[in-house]
């Protein structure tokens, strides 16, 4: 289940294929400096640091003398620090090393590794051969854990869901309590009413495969509290209000909240952060069956509150309500949960810039900061307390969706924020958890979002040692 990437990093040595990152500003430079052969051959290919464009330069025999890539110029208004990961899925075997314009050499390297990621459950394919020789100041097992993380976040949401259900997504909670020393357990079934979590159930009890609530505990009890919960919609009919098929195809992705806090969790434990971290995933399957539960329903939860149902399509918020109000009676000193929630979020920002929801000042500005420092982009929206109103009903404590079909990520945040009382900060991530096309570090398919900026606050604010 955790994919691992050492196989495109190379031991130092004097026999690495230089890879020169230039822009259009050093391009001449560079361009005098290379022997008569290379430079000949890069005028004559045309070569001129475009952004993205590489040139691979042979040597004598035809064998890769050195690579040329270019990126954008430093007055730039951003310069993608994932730029030279491209490369990994482009350049033949062999070592390479970075050198020129680098603005992060951590961030290279890991975009590097997270371009290489390939998901090869289902056909084979030859695996990556160029190999990164760690340029002087990156941290290779800190990096080698976090893409590693992000690899088996990916796998988790690029497997269909024939194959990725509620049970499999304990598995891998399972497996990854047995690489880092942590306990689990889960409530599955009928047990979820039992023990009071009556929305995880009503969302999960229309499918053969059982509903659960998935519960990871790790480090000494002693230390801060910190709980990521993540939402595990393993897939989406859209219950009820059933989705057409074009917006289902997906949606073997909405467990993408789910990949995403159990990627960070363990990128958390993997670095020995002194926490007490908890990891919650509510996991279901929004089925359609003849005990679907109905729009128009009032459900219980685990907060006491009354829930009347607008639309069964908006069950990823429910199953995470009783997962949080769970996390808060812990009082944990950090919460955060991720989701991929609602559409609404995508069309304000779209599929690359998750909005993020916090009341804490001090918080919202570190993970807005740490987002573009470890180029993991969030946006932060309001929760805007006039549009409470919107979840007003006439029969229940409040309806789960707005009453007027707009601001949707806003109100879905909203709601969640009403099961959340006694944590001492908290946070919510509306992701997408998918690339729809290839970009340095992100090939297309299932993308991990959020979990990299969260180890980043988590290591900030508890520091290893």
């Amino acid at each position: 289940m955790f994919p691992s990437v050492h196989s495109l990093l190379a031991a130092p040595s004097t026999a690495a294929i230089p890879v020169h990152i230039v822009s259009k500003t050093s391009w001449p430079t560079l361009l005098e400096a290379l022997a008569p052969p290379g430079r000949s051959f890069a005028q004559a290919q045309g070569f001129s640091a475009r952004p993205g464009q590489h040139l691979v330069l042979p040597d004598g025999s035809g064998a890769v003398a050195a690579v040329l890539l270019g990126v954008e110029t430093s007055d730039a208004r951003r310069r993608d620090p994932f730029a030279p990961g491209r490369l990994a899925a482009l350049l033949p075997a062999g070592d390479y090393a970075l050198s020129g314009e680098i603005d992060d050499v951590g961030l290279a390297a890991l975009g590097w590794l997270l371009q290489g990621y390939r998901f090869d459950r289902y056909r084979k394919h030859s695996p990556a051969t160029a190999r990164l020789v760690l340029p002087e100041g990156a941290d290779g097992e800190e990096l080698s854990a976090i893409a590693g993380s992000v690899a088996m976040a990916r796998d988790l949401v690029n497997t269909p869901a024939n194959d990725m259900g509620p049970a499999e997504i304990e598995a891998a909670m399972r497996e990854l309590a047995v690489e880092c020393n942590a306990t689990v357990t889960s409530i599955v079934g009928e047990d979820l009413l039992s023990q009071n979590f009556p929305m995880i159930h009503a969302v999960g009890r229309a499918s053969p495969r059982a509903p659960r609530l998935i519960d990871l505990v790790w480090g000494d009890p002693g230390h801060p509290r910190v709980t990521l919960v993540g939402k595990g919609v393993a897939f989406d009919t859209g219950g009820l209000d059933l989705k057409p098929s074009a917006s289902m195809l997906l949606m073997k992705k909405d467990m993408g909240g789910a990949a995403a806090a159990i990627a960070a969790a363990r990128m958390i434990m993997l670095a020995k952060l002194p926490v007490r971290l908890r990891l919650l995933v509510p996991a279901v399957e929004n089925a359609v069956s003849g005990s679907a539960f109905r729009p128009g329903d009032v459900l219980a939860s685990r907060k006491g509150f009354s829930v009347e149902i607008g639309n069964t399509d908006a069950e990823g918020r429910l199953i995470l309500a009783d997962a949080l109000a769970l996390a808060d009676e812990d009082t944990p000193e950090l919460l955060i949960d991720y989701a991929t929630l609602t559409g609404a979020a995508r069309v304000a920002l779209g599929p690359e810039l998750p909005p993020f929801y916090s009341h804490d000042e001090g918080l919202a500005a570190e993970i807005a900061r740490l987002g573009m420092a470890v180029n993991d982009p969030v946006w932060r929206m309001p929760l805007w307390p006039a549009y409470d109103a919107l979840l007003d009903s006439k029969i229940a404590d409040l309806n789960h969706v707005s009453s007027g079909g707009m601001a949707g990520s806003v109100t879905a945040a909203l709601f969640l924020n009403r099961f959340v009382e006694k944590a001492g900060s908290y946070a919510h991530f509306d992701i997408y958890g998918w690339n729809p096309s290839a970009k340095p570090g992100r090939p297309e398919g299932g993308e991990c979002q959020a979990a990299r900026l969260t180890y980043a606050l988590a290591r900030q604010l508890y520091p290893a040692g």
